[in-house]
């Protein structure tokens, strides 16, 4: 087939080889229209972050690559920001997530701060994988660490990594550096392992771990990223970054069951489980916490 040509808010792009194969039995024009479908869920989180894309040219099976910096051959029209040297690509409406989807980009990886505010995450992340197969124990891991949240009066919201694991994601004043924020990640990642050492491990080298699931504090960092939510995941199954119902994490559930197939269904009955993390009505104030962290001499959650 010949190229497409679509007019979106105002911008015409090109599609080329639409019928070549990103994923399984999915054309990259069922891609891109999979895209304008998520785009209302995915993009009022992303906007102002800078982004990194995984690019997949030859579909899902073939040789991908990292991009970060914009291309040479980008519309004038695609907003950017430079931080360090890099000049990231920003995703800031529909125009852009479709020329991206044309670019073969099927992965989104954002920061965790902002253009408007660099060096203030605006959420605690947390990132917790299994070591060995199976998701039981990173649901039950999930679990406690909520429970520990709320004892320390703060609460979050959870979503499938679309691979294997899970992250939970507190929203918080833009007013508290890395630096800081990673006191309370740190805090709370060792209070869990010592009092699950069964169950938790914050061990970085995977040989370590056994069959322990990690509790990783030190992704969320300037500079790094984390795969965005309703992002799709470069897998045959075209599974999606799901934000979930805390009440969802019971036996039997399984994050493969989110899949660019199944997730429109899915928004239609449950709407935007992350909107109190990307339009947030109340965000957390970490200085009480901060302030007690800094008296205590050891890591004993009270």
């Amino acid at each position: 087939m010949d190229d497409q040509y679509v007019r979106i808010e105002g911008r015409e792009l090109r599609i080329s080889n639409p019928e070549k194969l990103l994923f399984p039995g999915l054309t990259k024009w069922e891609w891109v229209l999979h895209l304008t479908r998520l785009a209302p869920y995915l993009l009022p989180y992303v906007r102002k972050r800078f982004l990194t894309t995984i690019r997949y040219p030859e579909g899902v099976d073939g040789e991908f690559f990292y991009q970060k910096n914009v291309p040479s051959h980008a519309p004038e029209w695609v907003q950017t920001a430079k931080s360090g040297e890099i000049t990231y690509i920003l995703l800031q409406d529909l125009p852009t997530l479709v020329w991206l989807g044309n670019l073969a980009c099927l992965e989104f990886h954002v920061s965790f701060d902002r253009v408007d505010h660099p060096g203030y995450p605006t959420e605690l992340v947390f990132d917790i994988d299994p070591s060995v197969s199976g998701f039981e124990s990173v649901m039950e891991t999930a679990l406690y660490t909520r429970e520990a949240l709320r004892s320390m009066g703060l609460d979050g919201v959870v979503k499938t990594s679309g691979a294997t694991g899970l992250q939970i994601y507190v929203p918080i004043q833009p007013r508290f550096t890395f630096e800081e924020t990673r006191k309370i990640s740190e805090f709370l990642a060792r209070y869990l392992q010592k009092k699950y050492p069964h169950l938790i491990t914050i061990e970085r080298k995977v040989k370590k771990r056994g069959h322990r699931v990690y509790f990783d504090y030190l992704q969320h960092w300037g500079g790094k990223t984390l795969i965005a939510a309703y992002s799709p995941r470069a897998r045959p199954e075209a599974t999606i970054s799901t934000p979930l119902k805390w009440e969802e994490l019971k036996p039997g559930f399984t994050p493969r069951q989110f899949t660019l197939e199944t997730i429109h269904q899915r928004l239609e009955k449950e709407q935007d489980l992350f909107a109190s993390i990307s339009q947030p009505h109340h965000r957390y104030d970490l200085t009480d916490l901060l302030g007690f962290l800094s008296k205590r001499r050891n890591l004993d959650l009270v």
